[in-house]
């Protein structure tokens, strides 16, 4: 890799790093206003909605198999808990060298994958079932926010990352057909997802985890490539997380994958008055008699984005929200070669929030913390896949250690109400969250899957809802 290169990946990492570790919440998640900075070296191209409807564009084709399921209808829940895919590809060797270089685009200049034609893009998710609903690019990737979460495509690299019933995995057969046009063969493939909360209303090919790998395997006689294995991390009794690797790439020679590593944390049961942010009809429908539909659409969003202190869990980085009706958010952030996305479900029995950042930074502690008291949750899983390159540059690492040294104390940003020591003596009104299991394995050649289950202590979660419901009196009906 060249020394110039590696020397801007290096300066843009502690850039990154250094803005996250300054950005501390204090008092109530979100409000107070933070303007978002773009930085000057990173071009980027802003936030753009999809005005015009493209369902029925594109014919339905079965494609890869006839078996998919119909849509299934809203049954009251939803799943919360994304399927996620990660492609790498790389170019086609030369039949006489049997290789084929890594080019770096030039300013301006969209390789490989990012050449595909949006009616490509829009064949892609028409495949797992969902639609493009907007769009924003920097010099290194596109980011697309979806109907049913997002998709990031870099030059030899897509992540597509799906919630509900969507069918994620009938997409691998049009990502290697669209690839092969371009020049491209895939490389290395990772599917992951956290076993579901409501699998009976999933589609084929998602019933279960054995038949995602055995519809994976199906695809063999299109990619070798494909030829991977299938892990479970963590209790089955509890919260796992399903992981399939097919790992071939040479790391020194793909440049996206060097030092790769993706950090999630998946929120379950959170807090209530920051599940009423994300419901569409808290916010005045018209701002003004000409406001159109998609301005009061864009204006909701971003005032969920400043109220929930969204904005403030990526500075520096390029924004693009979206609100659902009647209830739910999704957001990608982008901020030079790294994505930020995150996806909300406020339904009562089933709230959920979900953040996800390929930031390559040394400690992600400043982060998770921020991520944890945003949300308040009862509970959350945690998962980071990396290679072996990435692991070294982390200085600390949540998801290694004792359960002690990995519990979190996040300050709940209310007062306490009483000066009463509670039973594991927390006096300052904390949300103390303890690893309750933790599990590890490294896959293929360089792969390491880690995945752990952190809960609110019950001591502190009964301080911590008697003070919530303490403060509500003041002004708020307690049902």
């Amino acid at each position: 890799m060249d020394d110039s290169l590696e020397i801007r990946r290096f300066e843009e990492m502690q850039l990154v790093e250094e803005q996250q570790n300054e950005v501390v919440i204090e008092g109530d998640a979100g409000l107070g206003v933070v303007d978002v900075v773009i930085l000057e070296d990173q071009p980027q191209q802003a936030p753009e909605m999809d005005s015009s409807s493209r369902s029925g564009e594109i014919p339905y084709n079965p494609e890869d198999d006839d078996l998919s399921d119909d849509i299934r209808e809203y049954s009251g829940v939803f799943e919360g808990p994304e399927k996620t895919l990660e492609v790498f590809f790389r170019k086609i060797p030369d039949e006489a060298s049997e290789e084929a270089p890594v080019v770096i685009a030039e300013p301006g200049q969209k390789l490989g994958l990012r050449q595909l034609s949006r009616p490509d893009l829009d064949r892609i998710c028409k495949r797992a079932r969902c639609t493009i609903l907007s769009s924003m690019s920097n010099s290194y990737l596109d980011a697309y926010v979806l109907s049913e979460s997002s998709l990031f495509v870099y030059p030899y690299m897509v992540v597509i990352k799906t919630c509900g019933t969507t069918t994620l995995l009938r997409c691998v057969a049009t990502l290697i057909e669209l690839g092969r046009t371009i020049g491209l063969e895939i490389d290395w493939v990772g599917y992951s997802r956290k076993n579901f909360n409501f699998p009976e209303d999933q589609a084929y090919p998602h019933h279960s985890f054995s038949q995602e790998l055995d519809y994976l395997y199906s695809h063999r006689n299109l990619c070798e490539r494909l030829r991977g294995n299938g892990y479970t991390l963590g209790p089955v009794t509890a919260d796992h997380w399903f992981v399939f690797v097919a790992d071939q790439t040479i790391r020194s020679k793909n440049f996206e994958s060097d030092t790769d590593r993706v950090l999630n944390i998946m929120m379950f049961d959170i807090d209530e008055d920051v599940a009423e942010t994300f419901y569409f009809d808290k916010y005045d429908a018209k701002s003004h008699k000409d406001e159109t539909d998609e301005e009061a659409v864009r204006r909701i969003s971003h005032e969920q984005t400043k109220k929930a202190g969204i904005d403030r869990l990526c500075p520096g980085a390029m924004i693009d929200p979206r609100a659902f009706e009647p209830c739910g958010y999704s957001m990608n952030a982008i901020l030079y070669h790294s994505y930020y996305t995150m996806h909300i479900t406020p339904e009562d029995g089933s709230s959920y929030a979900s953040f996800e950042t390929n930031q390559k930074v040394t400690s992600y502690t400043s982060l998770i913390n921020n991520v944890v008291r945003t949300f308040r949750p009862k509970r959350f899983v945690m998962t980071l896949m990396a290679d072996e390159g990435g692991l070294m540059e982390m200085s600390e690492n949540p998801l290694t250690g004792s359960s002690l040294s990995a519990k979190l104390v996040v300050p709940s940003g209310k007062p306490k109400v009483t000066g009463k020591a509670s039973l594991n003596g927390n006096i300052t009104g904390d949300m103390i969250y303890k690893r309750s299991s933790l599990a590890s394995i490294n896959v293929e050649d360089d792969c390491r899957c880690m995945m752990g289950n952190w809960e609110m202590e019950e001591d502190a979660k009964a301080d911590y809802i008697r003070e919530l419901r303490s403060s509500r009196a003041r002004g708020m009906s307690v049902s």
